[in-house]
């Protein structure tokens, strides 16, 4: 799971309105679940598969994928304001209409309440919507800011400022939050996180290849255009000094593969030794600034960027680092700023970067900000919409069949020892499952919101958020708060809660489809859910025990054992050539396949196990096994722009979609079985070469 950073560099989702929560809605107990969730699934039932997807020119033994999504493939075209399509993305953009729906229903009450949650909802649409108001006021918005970076006398000011920027969501060099100790899961730290890149990730500053080389090229026109827009002096110069020093920072950033290891990334340090770290950082006043100077020490994740950075920081002049923070400022708040700004920012970051041919319109930008600032308000109305108790309770139904399912599957396997077992099956009997919706629901009285203010809404927003992370340093560990919002289409599995989430817009056909028999649920919604538990055994996730510390649970032999089987997934992924000259990065991408694996192989489990024994009907001449394998390929279904799959190859632990869905299943003998696949045949890997982990 990517840490959440709090001001500026908050993952912010969506929220929610009206006067609904958990207490209004009827939840039954698991034994009326299950009786009502078997009775559904007797009554007349699809397969939930849509065969107009299939391209049968393509074996299924060759490429289960394409065999299965191809003919949508090849007729579904990437719209101008997009970069990807699929099942992930069509609800999303679903879940952005019925978002849409609550915004302008309110939007349209006449005499809201200044300070209600409807008038916050309201206005901030309103706010973002009004482009004529954000163009006649140009630049003026963050005058304030470049005024305050212009003036600061030294850098101990700077690095103040460092902390003053990341509040109100502008740039930082490196990036403060809060989060549980992953080694003491009953408290609250501070945290320190590597940041200050405009790219998205170190290698884009020094890999030589010329599509690299083009893109360095047009940042540096970039920046040179925004500082020109913006009437600040000496466009191209600066460019130029902004692309160096981030340079210098990127070349003591960690690369991605190292940035996602729970135990390089824990170093707790005590504040007073900071100075012995980066002596040239003013440590004292940056952490005054955040609020967190009471604190007594702080997990730095990345130790030795922050002692490069220090040398970065003495290296170079006062003048350069206030060109380099005018940028940051600039470009964290271009796209809430004037239309030439917004436009020339959308120009590199989404065309140059990902491929993406025009903005998207005004109002989908709109939404996704209600989400990002207003979240839960917005998503109580959602969840009273959108979010039926029965899928709930069929829901809660799959978690623990799941659950049993796993625990089953741990018992029986053949690499590890009775006292691993015993520890990994008391952590799965720890999993707390969260389905749907919050149990409580955030706060937002104390953030103002105008109608005529976007990027004053920004910062407040910002700000706000702020102050609930420090509000929880010194606190009881909030179980209940939930880092998606109702209606993102996501799941997530946090290992220092040790809970699985998942939001009620996952819970949806092709994942989730109350219509269907259960071998199609389970091949998706059982595999996400099954995933989501494999990210408590994956090769991160099994750092951490039931409790959600960070503890070596593991004997020495069975470690071993895995860590073996781990690596033979690695060398599998590495192996999937995306484009001629790009393959996956099996490391990068390892708990995320492990997952998919874990995850298909047990929601299989779980649905032979749900059958009692008894043969499975066919449906619409397939048979359970059919519909289950089918299932869970069609929810990969996706196309995406060569530059957005180049940069998510680089930056993101997830596989693309095409090797989530066969490299899982060339590992399960199941399949195998169900469509006889041979030496030979693409898909085929030696029964002696198959990962199996859990």
């Amino acid at each position: 799971m990517k840490k959440v950073l709090i001001g500026g560099l908050c993952a912010s989702l969506i929220a929610g309105l009206s006067a609904c929560n958990s207490d209004n809605v009827e939840v039954k107990g698991p034994e009326t679940a299950k009786t009502e969730a078997a009775v559904a699934v007797n009554k007349a039932l699809t397969s939930g598969i849509d065969f107009a997807n299939f391209d049968k020119s393509v074996r299924p033994q060759d490429d289960f994928y394409s065999y299965v999504n191809g003919a949508w493939i090849a007729k579904t075209e990437i719209p101008a304001d997009k970069t990807s399509v699929g099942a992930f993305y069509d609800l999303r953009d679903k879940s952005r209409d019925d978002v849409k729906a609550i915004i302008e229903e309110v939007a349209a009450t006449p005499n809201l309440v200044q300070g209600s949650d409807e008038q916050k909802v309201a206005d901030l649409y309103r706010s973002f919507m009004d482009t004529t108001t954000l163009d006649s006021l140009g630049i003026k918005p963050i005058q304030g800011e470049l005024d305050k970076i212009a003036g600061l006398k030294n850098k101990d000011e700077l690095v103040e400022y460092f902390a003053h920027s990341q509040i109100i969501g502008g740039g930082t060099p490196f990036a403060f939050y809060i989060d549980v100790d992953s080694k003491n899961s009953s408290r609250y730290a501070t945290h320190i996180w590597q940041y200050g890149l405009s790219l998205p990730e170190k290698d884009y500053y020094f890999n030589d290849a010329e599509r690299f080389v083009k893109i360095r090229k047009a940042f540096v026109e970039h920046i040179e255009k925004m500082f020109t827009l913006a009437g600040l002096p000496n466009a191209k110069a600066s460019a130029e000094k902004i692309l160096a020093l981030e340079t210098a920072i990127a070349n003591r950033h960690w690369n991605v593969v190292e940035t996602r290891d729970s135990t390089k990334t824990y170093n707790l340090y005590k504040v007073a030794e900071l100075s012995k770290l980066a002596p040239d950082v003013n440590w004292a006043g940056y952490l005054k600034v955040l609020g967190a100077d009471k604190q007594e020490d702080i997990i730095i994740n990345q130790p030795s960027f922050i002692e490069g950075f220090g040398e970065v920081l003495k290296a170079n002049d006062l003048a350069t680092w206030k060109t380099y923070m005018t940028w940051q400022t600039l470009t964290h708040f271009a796209s809430v700023l004037s239309s030439d700004l917004d436009r020339e920012n959308f120009e590199f970051f989404s065309k140059t970067l990902n491929g993406q041919a025009e903005p998207e319109p005004r109002w989908k930008r709109g939404v996704s900000t209600v989400n990002s600032v207003l979240g839960e308000v917005v998503g109580k109305v959602y969840v009273k919409r959108h979010f039926t108790p029965e899928a709930k309770d069929r829901m809660q139904v799959l978690v623990e069949n799941l659950r049993e399912a796993y625990g089953d599957s741990i018992d029986g396997l053949d690499w590890m020892g009775a006292e691993t077992k015993l520890a990994a099956k008391d952590k799965l009997a720890k999993f707390t499952p969260k389905i749907g919706y919050p149990d409580k629901w955030k706060d937002y009285s104390k953030l103002t919101i105008t109608g005529d203010d976007l990027v004053g809404n920004e910062i407040r927003a910002n700000e706000f958020s702020h102050e609930q992370q420090l509000e929880k340093l010194g606190g009881p560990i909030r179980k209940w708060e939930w880092l998606m919002t109702p209606q993102t289409v996501n799941a997530y599995y946090n290992p220092t809660m040790n809970e699985i989430v998942f939001p009620a817009a996952i819970l949806q056909p092709p994942f989730f489809n109350m219509a269907a028999d259960d071998a199609v649920n389970y091949g998706g919604i059982g595999a996400v859910i099954g995933h989501e538990m494999g990210h408590g055994f994956d090769d991160q996730g099994a750092k951490f025990d039931g409790e959600g510390n960070l503890r070596d649970w593991w004997t020495e032999q069975d470690l071993k054992e895995f860590s073996e089987r781990t690596a033979a997934l690695v060398n599998q992924y590495n192996g999937y050539y995306v484009y001629d000259d790009l393959h996956v990065n099996g490391s990068l991408t390892l708990g995320e396949n492990i997952g998919d694996l874990s995850g298909v192989t047990i929601a299989y489990k779980a649905y032979k196990k749900s059958l009692n024994g008894q043969e499975a009907p066919v449906i619409d001449g397939l048979t359970g096994d059919q519909r289950f394998f089918y299932g869970f390929a069609q929810v990969w279904r996706a196309n995406m722009k060569e530059e957005a799959m180049r940069n998510r190859v680089a930056t993101d632990p997830h596989s693309p979609a095409k090797f989530r869905a066969i490299g899982s299943l060339s590992n399960m003998p199941q399949f195998y079985t169900t469509f006889d696949v041979k030496p030979g045949d693409a898909m085929y890997i030696a029964p002696d070469k198959r990962v199996k982990i859990w």
